[in-house]
């Protein structure tokens, strides 16, 4: 099973390996990033290497793929994207994504989105692309709906993080709006 590699005019998506751990690391421990993520921060290198096992062992099980984003241009290692709770049979998943602080509103994530969904229903042919998202995460929200997701509804206390439960807002893009 060969682990899809895709191409945008900026960036390469490739698979999240142990040559990624401090760039991943780097960019997992920061409050700022995962302020959104429904995880905490990483506080150790041992738990970004018990992550890249995670998304390793997701993708072979058929559960998720997850992609570390690379700047073409400088090679940097600036985030991931990727499908969770993958379900091929049943075609649809939901997309997630984190990128480091120093390239955020530089439309790498607008340009990866593109990308995975252009894959996910041209090459895995699913038909229903899911999000979720914190009510209070503007740029994520903005972003989903600028590159054509709806917005469904809420979802009450459905994340939980920082020992509490958070409301959800829930999205979808499906393979007939592509």
């Amino acid at each position: 099973m060969t682990f899809p590699l895709l191409e945008t005019e900026r960036l390469k998506l490739i698979e999240v390996g142990h040559q990624h751990l401090q760039s991943y690391f780097n960019i997992m421990s920061r409050d700022d990033v995962t302020k959104y993520y429904g995880m905490e921060s990483l506080k150790n290198q041992e738990e970004a290497v018990n992550l890249i096992e995670h998304l390793r062992n997701n993708y072979e099980s058929k559960r998720g793929i997850r992609w570390g984003i690379i700047l073409k241009d400088t090679q940097n290692f600036v985030g991931t994207i990727g499908l969770n709770n993958l379900n091929i049979e049943g075609k649809k998943a939901e997309i997630g994504f984190e990128l480091h602080p120093s390239y955020w509103n530089k439309g790498i994530i607008s340009e990866a989105v593109k990308e995975v969904l252009r894959y996910s229903f041209e090459d895995l042919n699913l038909y229903r692309m899911g999000a979720v998202t914190f009510p209070d995460n503007v740029a994520s929200n903005k972003l989903l709906k600028k590159v054509g997701f709806s917005l469904e509804g809420k979802l009450r206390r459905y994340l939980y993080q920082n020992n509490q439960s958070h409301d959800a807002l829930i999205y979808s893009f499906l393979s007939t709006e592509y």
